[in-house]
């Protein structure tokens, strides 16, 4: 019976995660240097409808977002990760690309691996120490997906129709123990 227990707690928990690294190395779109701003705050209608709702609002009209140029994409907000309950470091970047999409980017994590681990963009703002483990679970929040691996760099696509402006923070958050590996709050880049 203590063996059954033994390989069931070792199939819910998988602890051979925390020794196992996989490394991801998607593409980072390469950014304008310093963006020139517009006064833009829509993403282009993705069904191309022209419906009676219109374009979806991603920012709210105090917030300018940078102006697309023969550059190419564009860096719109920001943030360095903060260790939750794993130790987590890395930079996460909202990325506006020349055709109105846009992009969460990832580079440089490093963090523990563990089960049914998923990259949110959180309603709550990031709070370092054991209190911030657990504020993006009671809050609003948008699921990018399972994360691509637990170190390097990786890209996932924010819906169009997402107000960027109502999540202000990335969250590593393991679904499966209700707790945020690391953190990085967003904040806008400077025009």
């Amino acid at each position: 019976m203590a063996l059954l227990l033994l390989i069931g707690a070792a199939v819910l928990f998988k602890p051979w995660l925390l020794f196992i690294d996989v490394r991801v190395d998607d593409d980072i779109p390469v950014v304008a240097a310093a963006p020139t701003t517009g006064t833009d705050t829509t993403a282009p209608d993705p069904a191309g409808s022209g419906g009676d709702s219109g374009p979806a609002t991603t920012t709210s009209p105090s917030t300018p977002l940078p102006t697309q140029s023969a550059a190419g994409p564009a860096l719109l907000s920001q943030g360095t990760f903060i260790d939750h309950e794993h130790p987590t470091s890395g930079t996460a970047s909202i990325i506006l690309q020349s055709d109105g999409s846009r992009l969460l980017a990832i580079e440089g994590l490093q963090t523990t691996n563990g089960p049914d681990v998923h990259v949110w963009l959180s309603a709550a703002d990031v709070v370092e120490g054991v209190d911030g483990w657990y504020t993006a679970g009671s809050a609003e929040r948008v699921d990018l997906g399972p994360i691509k691996g637990n170190q390097g760099n990786q890209v996932y696509p924010i819906p169009d129709d997402m107000d960027l402006d109502r999540f202000p923070t990335v969250d590593l958050w393991c679904v499966q123990f209700g707790v945020s590996f690391g953190a990085a709050q967003l904040s806008t880049t400077p025009s």
